[in-house]
């Protein structure tokens, strides 16, 4: 490896000048030939060697006499003349470096003085244990990389700003380890959902992202032109139409997880884009999958957390057992005292009880009493909900794509799951009577022209592929992001994100 310029008072200067004499060092490095090589590789990682010799002493490891190559980043260095260690961390962990004169040679030595932290690096050597007792490697031959312009947060402490961790996610895996923790842990959750379908006989399809109507939700959705079919296209806000034609054509047992995209504002639990979760079962309803869901759930925790135990912002939740079900009439009762319970289907009632309850915005427009409902459960009771709880009986009205009650046509067989005060699962026995779901449509048209632009589209293919005949059939819809959130004790959904949007 060429000799970069190798001056250690660079360490101190500020960072517009510390990135300079870094470019002079790469310039350097150029000129004498070096550029960025990619013929080196590893054949051990930093964990695998600290979980193979954790209880190895500096006797055995010195038998074994074990030759090792690594790659990393390096992440500390500490120079002591003839003798350095320096530790380097790749994608399962650190491992320390010892680097010498006499393993080295004097030339090979002095050129590592001109090593910077950030630079990626890779060293051959024998796993040795050091006199104070640290795993590390003894490095006869190590070659630069990668040559890092920019230096790391000032002691490698970590990115401390949250707006600047989501801004440059790159910099905060590289020096917030809890950061990439909860990404593994999201890997975990996604694979163990995916094994938990699988192992119950459902088939992973892809769905179209661009579509001619944005339904299956109501949601306001992003507009699109596609030039050349000289048209308007939306992205998608749900997956579910498409799978349900997908029940229509045979394939009784599908699945989809994949991102929606929602055009509503940013809060720690929405983000325009997110990834979502969705089930259908030909032969099935909406008792069968609260079922199904607490079960796909408790994999999941059991996945990243051992247990069903899980403990989220200092509050511990059991996902043990049965969870309990209460109607959307009910939970609205017992969390406002005072209302009537026998006159939650009255709409002016409902509206006297928002002027009472101290709901100061306009009511929602060309409401009746189960989108007036709806709107007091949302804004009074969601958030005081622990849970797990499942919510049932929700309105028609608000209900558009679920099978009505037998027992109560203005409610439907429609449940959600809410734990921690967050709505997780929308799940339903599906609507499969053509007729009635096009007179629903027709319904939401209505009410998009009178102002409700999150009312749905007419799809009309839709309307004719049950005109086809789905069979009885249920679904669910599961906010992954959600989930992954109360699994890994995050409390905004950019914390499970890569690259969440933000402001500005």
């Amino acid at each position: 490896m060429p000799a970069p310029p190798n001056d250690r008072s660079s360490e101190t200067l500020p960072e517009h000048r510390l990135i300079a004499e870094r470019r002079r060092k790469l310039k350097a490095l150029r000129e004498a030939g070096w550029s960025f090589p990619n013929h080196y590789r590893p054949d051990a990682g930093a964990a695998e060697l600290q979980r193979e010799y954790a209880e190895a002493d500096a006797a055995a490891l010195k038998e074994l006499g074990r030759e090792v190559r690594v790659a990393g980043r390096l992440v500390s260095q500490r120079r002591m003349g003839r003798l350095s260690f320096v530790s380097i961390q790749d994608g399962s962990g650190r491992i320390q470096l010892m680097l010498s004169r006499d393993a080295m040679g004097e030339d090979a030595y002095a050129q590592t003085g001109g090593m910077d932290l950030g630079d990626i690096v890779w060293a051959r050597g024998v796993v040795v244990r050091t006199r104070t007792g640290e795993l590390s490697v003894e490095v006869s031959e190590t070659e630069l990389l990668t040559k890092a312009l920019r230096p790391l947060p000032e002691k490698f402490h970590g990115l401390t700003d949250r707006e600047q961790r989501y801004r440059r996610r790159y910099l905060d895996l590289i020096v917030n380890r809890d950061s990439r923790k909860v990404f593994e842990r999201r890997a975990r959750v996604i694979s163990a959902l995916r094994e938990f379908l699988a192992g119950r006989g459902f088939m992973e399809v892809e769905t179209p992202v661009m579509q001619s109507i944005a339904g299956g939700a109501a949601a306001r959705p992003f507009a699109t032109r596609h030039h050349a079919l000289d048209r308007d296209l939306y992205l998608r806000v749900a997956l579910e139409l498409h799978l349900k034609r997908l029940v229509v054509g045979g394939m009784e047992r599908v699945f989809e997880m994949n991102r929606c995209f929602r055009n509503e504002g940013l809060s720690t639990q929405h983000n325009p884009e997110f990834t979502m979760l969705e089930v259908y079962q030909a032969y099935a309803d909406y008792n069968d999958f609260m079922r199904m869901t607490q079960e796909m759930i408790r994999a999941a925790a059991e996945a990243v957390v051992g247990g069903t135990r899980v403990t989220y912002q200092g509050e511990d939740y059991e996902l043990g057992g049965d969870w309990p079900r209460l109607s959307m009439e009910q939970a609205v009762v017992e969390h406002n005292p005072g209302l009537d319970a026998a006159r939650l289907r009255d709409a002016e009632y409902l509206l006297e009880c928002r002027a009472r309850l101290g709901l100061e915005s306009d009511p929602p427009a060309n409401a009746g009493w189960g989108k007036l409902l709806a709107e007091l459960f949302d804004r009074t009771v969601e958030d005081r909900l622990a849970g797990p709880v499942f919510i049932t009986g929700h309105p028609a009205e608000v209900s558009p794509l679920s099978r009505a009650s037998d027992d109560d046509p203005e409610i439907t067989d429609r449940y959600e799951l809410y734990i921690a005060g967050r709505e997780l699962v929308n799940g339903f026995s599906e609507l499969n009577d053509a007729e009635d779901q096009a007179r629903r449509f027709r319904e939401q048209v209505r009410l998009r022209e009178s102002g409700d632009d999150e009312a749905m589209l007419y799809d009309e293919d839709f309307v004719t592929a049950l005109e086809y005949g789905l069979p009885p059939t249920a679904g669910l819809g599961l906010g992954v992001d959600r989930l992954v959130m109360f699994l890994t004790d995050q409390p905004a959904i950019r914390d499970v994100l890569l690259f969440p949007q933000l402001r500005g």
